[in-house]
C-alpha cells in the first residue's frame, strides 16, 4: 500500500493510502483512520460507505466521525465508490460509473471488468487492511445515501462479518425507484430477480439482521422520494426488526446532517462492536 498522506487526527492518524485492487482491477484510494487506543492494542473497524458522486474524501473530511471515533477506540475505513482511471468505463450522468459503483458485482458490459465493488469492500479490502493495520477483526458498517443502501445491503448478506449496522439517509428500495432501477439494471441486467440481493428492503424481510439497526432521516431531505424510507419503515414493522428509524425534522440529504447525527452512531457502534 502507498501511503499518499498522514495526518495526526484527535491523537490518533489519518492516513489516505493508494493500492493495486485484483478485483477491480485498478488503483484503488481509501482514508483509514487509526484511534490512538491503535498505538496499545488492535482495534475493532466502522467501515464508512459513502455516496453518489463522492470519492473517500467526502466523509473523511466532512462528516466530523475521527474525534467520536477517537473517543470510542474505533478504527474507521473509508472507501471509495467505484473503480476509477484511465480505461475503467464511465456514464456522463452523476448517477452512473465513476463515483456510482452502488456497491455491487457487474455482470454486464462495459462495467463488469472494473465495477466489483461488492467484492471489494466485502472481501478483498478488509483482507488487506487487517494485513496491514491494527485490527482486531471486528468490524460494524454505515453509510450514507447510496453508500446506507450498501452497508444495509452488505450487513444482511454478511451477518457473520458484520456486529453492527446503521446508515444515514439510505436508499432503501432501489428496485422501486429512480436511484436504483437504472443502475441495478445497467450493472446486473434487466432479470429483475437478479436486483432483489440488492434491495434493503426486500433482503431485510428475507433474511432479518441478527441485531438491531439504527437509520436516521431528514425529514427535509430533497431526494426523499428518491430514497424511500417508507419502504424499509414498513419492512421493519412486518419483520419487527429491532431497530431505531428515525426521522429528523428540518434536516436535508448533506454532510451537515451527517455530522449532526455522527456521534450517536459511532456510539451505537462502538457500544455493539466492544461486545462482540
Amino acid at each position: 500500500m502507498e501511503i499518499l498522506s498522514q495526518n495526526r487526527c484527535f491523537g490518533g492518524v489519518q492516513t489516505v493510502v493508494r493500492h493495486r485492487s485484483d478485483v477491480c482491477r485498478c488503483s484503488m484510494t481509501l482514508g483509514v483512520f487509526m484511534p490512538p487506543q491503535a498505538e496499545e492494542r488492535p482495534v475493532p473497524a466502522l467501515w464508512f460507505l459513502s455516496g453518489l458522486t463522492c470519492t473517500h474524501e467526502n466523509a473523511m473530511t466532512k462528516a466530523g466521525l475521527q474525534a467520536h471515533a477517537a473517543r470510542h477506540g474505533l478504527a474507521l475505513i473509508f472507501p471509495d465508490t467505484s473503480p476509477r482511471g484511465e480505461g475503467v468505463a464511465d456514464d456522463d450522468a452523476y448517477d452512473l460509473g465513476q463515483g456510482a459503483g452502488f456497491y455491487v458485482n457487474a455482470t454486464q458490459a462495459p462495467w463488469r471488468g472494473h465495477y466489483q465493488m461488492y467484492d471489494y469492500v466485502v472481501k478483498e479490502l478488509p483482507a488487506l487492511l487487517e494485513s496491514e493495520f491494527a485490527l482486531n477483526g471486528v468490524h460494524g458498517i454505515t453509510g450514507h445515501s447510496m453508500g446506507g443502501h450498501g452497508a444495509i445491503t452488505i450487513a444482511l448478506r454478511n451477518p457473520d462479518r458484520y456486529r453492527s449496522l446503521s446508515a444515514f439517509a439510505p436508499i432503501v428500495n432501489p428496485t422501486r425507484s429512480d436511484w436504483g432501477r437504472k443502475q441495478l439494471s445497467a450493472y446486473l441486467g434487466d432479470d429483475e430477480a437478479q436486483w432483489a440481493a440488492h434491495d434493503a428492503s426486500l433482503l431485510l424481510e428475507e433474511a432479518g439482521w441478527k441485531g438491531d439497526i439504527l437509520i436516521d432521516q431528514g425529514a427535509a431531505d430533497q431526494f426523499l422520494d428518491l430514497l424511500r424510507p417508507e419502504a424499509m419503515a414498513e419492512a421493519l414493522a412486518r419483520t419487527r426488526q429491532p431497530s431505531v428509524l428515525r426521522l429528523q425534522p428540518g434536516y436535508d440529504h448533506s454532510y451537515f446532517f451527517v455530522a449532526s447525527f455522527g456521534e450517536d452512531h459511532v456510539r451505537w457502534h462502538a457500544e455493539r462492536l466492544a461486545s462482540a
